[in-house]
């Protein structure tokens, strides 16, 4: 017989009896016995000694991320190098840092002007060919002055080396300009 729980409060037929004493204990028991909790006393340790490699490993890569590293930590490739701090024209003066600088800015504002198509490929290689090789000499001729010194003669070389460079370039720039200039008078005259 279901009745509705309103209706009991309606008519307070509902009686205000005390628990027995040891209800909750009795209520305990009974639950332990149809639900016991599993001992897992070896997913503990298991869980334990997880975590405790998960800290050992995260703390060995910290330490190796942090750690500054020495000469023999570096690999071979760039332990191998030998970079030598070569001097510039401007290690030995100020006025010919300026001299240097305005030869290296004219080339390379040539060079950024200088338009590269399929047509002056040729063009273009060999005038580069010829500017790499004119670099690499500067490169030596640095070099040079870095180990024996400044002398009067290397400081020429090195002006004349930026001198021919950019004279080379101006070349370029006029042999473009008949290149052009000849394919629109091709163009036109057809």
């Amino acid at each position: 017989m279901a009745r509705d729980i309103r209706e009991l409060f309606k008519d307070d037929k509902i009686t205000h009896e005390k628990m027995p004493e040891n209800h909750q204990e009795r209520f305990l028991n009974k639950l332990n016995e149809a639900l016991p909790e599993a001992k897992g006393s070896k997913y503990n340790w298991m869980q334990i000694a997880a975590s405790v490699l998960v800290l050992l490993g995260l703390s060995f890569g910290a330490f190796k991320y942090f750690q500054p590293q020495t000469d023999g930590d570096l690999p071979t490739e760039v332990a191998s190098t030998n970079t030598v701090k070569t001097k510039t024209l401007g290690d030995i003066s100020p006025g010919l840092k300026k001299v240097e600088d305005y030869y290296l800015a004219s080339i390379n504002l040539e060079l950024s002007k200088m338009t590269y198509t399929p047509e002056t490929k040729d063009l273009f290689d060999g005038y580069l060919t010829q500017l790499d090789a004119l670099d690499k000499e500067y490169k030596r001729l640095s070099l040079d002055l870095t180990e024996s010194g400044h002398s009067e003669l290397t400081v020429n070389a090195l002006i004349d080396n930026l001198k021919f460079r950019l004279n080379l370039l101006y070349r370029l720039r006029e042999q473009l300009k008949e290149l052009n200039t000849s394919d629109e008078e091709a163009i036109q005259s057809i």
